[in-house]
């Protein structure tokens, strides 16, 4: 893995930098022992410390993604050399569930994109909508998988409900557990998992529809279709979780913030509705 030290590594040590990035021990160990890191085509050390403009090497084992390709393109909202953010259309799976499907975003993602190993940070349900981010190496998708746990990667929704009125700025936070009556579903349940979803805005668009805009602190299945039903919004088209007999979801997953965790620079991709 080649990366470019940007201003914000300077002065660091090549250790101190592996710890910036909360690798697993496990792959710093492996990396110590492998007396194959170089700073500038030079062999370096655990201490050497790195300057802005420096080319440093880890060599990280070659992985393939064993998703087969589906010879379709997918939209691409950002991609670079570690990372790429892409477009999940309604319908379409996030990622299959045996290795024989082809007509999941994973597979489009493995012919579109310039790598052989893309693995998804998270996921998106089948119905909705919007951004995905994936790795394009597994150094990469360990950092992003730690800043997606810690907050550090933002997630914002956009979601119709039947109201007449806007609804009031909150934060939801109800466990959620499956449903043992339908094994499609999710439900609050006391013993299921932590869950936070956060209503940060809403719009009152008209015919009794509104427009409410939402963060995750979380990622449950079906987080944000449970939450707004436990309160009394069920997503507009939902089958689910409302008396919809349509499957419309109106639910998108509209925007993606970050730091980049190698450039330095801030990542924000935004769904061209």
């Amino acid at each position: 893995m080649n990366i470019t030290i940007n201003a914000n590594f300077d002065g660091m040590t090549i250790e101190d930098l592996l710890k910036h990035w909360v690798l697993p021990k496990k792959m710093i160990h492996e990396l110590r022992m492998s007396k194959a890191i170089t700073v500038n085509n030079e062999p370096a050390q655990f201490t050497t410390v790195l300057h802005t403009g420096d080319d440093l090497v880890l060599p990280i084992t070659e992985e393939k993604s064993q998703y087969k390709s589906s010879f379709r393109l997918c939209e691409v909202a950002y991609e670079d050399d570690y990372l790429a953010i892409i477009v999940k259309p309604k319908g379409v799976k996030t990622h299959p569930n045996d290795m024989m499907e082809t007509n999941t975003l994973l597979n489009q993602a493995i012919y579109t994109l310039k790598s052989d190993y893309v693995e998804p940070v998270h996921r998106l349900d089948q119905e909705t909508v919007g951004l995905v981010l994936v790795a394009k190496n597994p150094l990469v998708k360990k950092i992003l998988d730690r800043m997606l746990e810690q907050r550090e990667i933002t997630r914002t929704y956009k979601a119709k409900v039947r109201s007449l009125l806007p609804i009031k700025n909150q934060t939801i936070e109800l466990p959620i557990g499956k449903d043992k009556f339908h094994p499609n579903k999710r439900r609050i349940s006391d013993t299921g998992q932590h869950a936070v979803t956060h209503i940060i805005s809403s719009k009152v668009l008209g015919d009794g529809v509104t427009e409410v805009e939402l963060k995750l602190d979380t990622g449950r299945t079906h987080q944000i279709r449970v939450h707004l039903a436990a309160i009394g919004y069920p997503v507009l088209g939902d089958p689910l979780y409302s008396d919809s007999k349509l499957r419309q979801l109106q639910l998108a997953g509209y925007k993606l913030n970050f730091v980049h965790p190698v450039t330095g620079e801030r990542v924000e991709a935004e769904l061209k509705q």
